[in-house]
């Protein structure tokens, strides 16, 4: 006699079946991705780095004033180290995709301490371009935002936007964290503790790069954070220099890469390169004291985090071109008020132009970086680099010219007036950069460039 089915049975079966299953998912979906893990040990490293980013305006009237050097002189050393912060970051990161990050982020980290733990023998100007730009500027140039832009594009597929201001917000948390210890340092010791206090902070966290940091979520056996299939790690790219020039040449026949690039530059000018750099001794010329300079800079850097993590959660929402207009827009407003703001003391119109233009500083990088994706797929990580080095040009440009600007004027003030109008050339920019369709950001890069 033949066996008889049972339906029932077998329905009750394929259900237990899916139940099972549906256990077995549970704690899956309860874990924490890697890829967080990962964003976190980003995040540490790059607020390690961002301690050197601290110093230079606290540095420039204790270097004047023990030296005698002009603050054109101690201007062109930051100008090396902004420069090279950009320059390096494409080669940076080519050679991630050659060496790893972590062996790249290790040795950046080694040569930052270095340079700035030299700063404390030196004697003569050479050596500060030397130490403070040439050796710290190149570290800190593999610890830029193509490192956060690599660890974003090959760990993550979904909240990009919000990743990369998140890492775009360490940069300012390394500020917030650094400023007033420094400052503290500087007016109660001298110069030199702080230097070595720079050091000591870049040496704290290669452990932490070492052992926690990994190049591709095929190297645990994972997908990337909302990856639907599994992604295999792709082989190491020889040529690091070649590959970063090659990629270079062929974004700079598209129109959307010198707009970026301006625009950026534009950024950097009005950002690390004047207001990082020389806000500080703008507001002691006004008389204000150093320490309540350098906390204004801090509460910077508060608000930065909150209006790039901000920023990113609007790149994943909003047109990026239009997100850029706006805050250029509003950043060179805020510029032109300033100099009537600098006074003795801490006032509460003061107080809202910290506010306003902390909310404003990096929120420019998150759309920047969606753009660079959009137009480049694969390459945008290093395209990215490239924008970087004219954000870090345009930089360097200012800081030695609003130095230049202050022994030539007596003051700063035609420096923020100028820097107000780019903004605004920034924000008209940024609205004719062409859109690409989604279906082909993985392609090669777009030809045109206006709209």
């Amino acid at each position: 006699m033949g066996a008889v089915p049972y339906p029932k049975l077998d329905g009750v079966t394929r259900t237990i079946e899916a139940l099972a299953a549906t256990e077995d998912l549970k704690p899956a979906r309860r874990r924490v991705h890697r890829a967080w893990f990962v964003a976190a040990v980003t995040f540490v490293t790059i607020i390690g780095a961002a301690a050197f980013r601290s110093v230079p305006g606290l540095l420039i009237d204790p270097l004047h004033e023990e030296y005698g050097w002009s603050h054109g002189t101690i201007g062109a050393a930051v100008s090396v180290n902004l420069a090279l912060y950009g320059l390096t970051a494409p080669f940076a990161a080519a050679l991630m995709d050659r060496f790893s990050i972590r062996r790249v982020v290790a040795v950046a980290l080694t040569v930052i301490a270095a340079g700035s733990g030299l700063t404390v023998f030196m004697t003569s100007a050479w050596q500060l371009l030397l130490c403070w730009g040439l050796l710290v500027g190149a570290g800190t140039g593999a610890m830029a935002l193509a490192f956060a832009a690599t660890v974003t594009d090959r760990w993550f597929t979904e909240r990009r936007g919000l990743v990369s201001g998140i890492l775009t917000a360490a940069s300012a948390s390394g500020q917030l964290i650094f400023l007033p210890l420094l400052s503290w340092l500087i007016t109660r010791y001298d110069w030199r503790p702080a230097a070595l206090t720079v050091a000591l902070a870049a040496l704290v966290v290669v452990p932490f790069v070492w052992l926690l940091l990994r190049d591709h979520p095929a190297d645990v056996g994972l997908r990337p954070y909302g990856a639907r299939e599994f992604v295999p790690k792709p082989a190491p790219v020889a040529g690091a220099a070649r590959r970063a020039v090659s990629v270079l040449l062929s974004a700079a026949r598209t129109g959307p890469f010198w707009l970026l690039a301006g625009t950026f530059a534009i950024c950097g000018a009005s950002t690390n390169g004047l207001v990082q750099t020389h806000f500080v001794p703008a507001a002691h010329d006004h008389g204000m004291p150093v320490t309540a300079a350098a906390s204004l800079l801090a509460v910077i850097g508060v608000f930065d985090v909150v209006g790039t993590i901000t920023s990113g959660w609007f790149t994943d929402r909003f047109d990026s071109r239009r997100l850029l207009a706006t805050y250029y827009a509003l950043r060179g407003v805020s510029l032109l008020f300033l100099p009537m703001l600098l006074a003795p003391s801490v006032h509460l119109p003061m107080v809202f132009f910290i506010v306003f233009y902390g909310l404003d500083w990096v929120a420019t990088v998150p759309p920047t970086l969606a753009l660079c994706r959009e137009q480049y797929g694969d390459d945008s990580a290093i395209v990215f680099g490239w924008v970087l080095a004219a954000h870090q040009v345009g930089a360097a440009l200012i800081a030695f010219l609003g130095g230049v600007a202050r022994d030539v004027f007596g003051t700063y003030d035609m420096v923020w007036y100028a820097s107000g109008a780019l903004c605004a050339v920034a924000a008209l920019m940024a609205l004719v950069v062409r859109r690409r369709p989604q279906a082909g950001a993985q392609a090669t890069p777009a030809a045109g460039g206006l709209s």
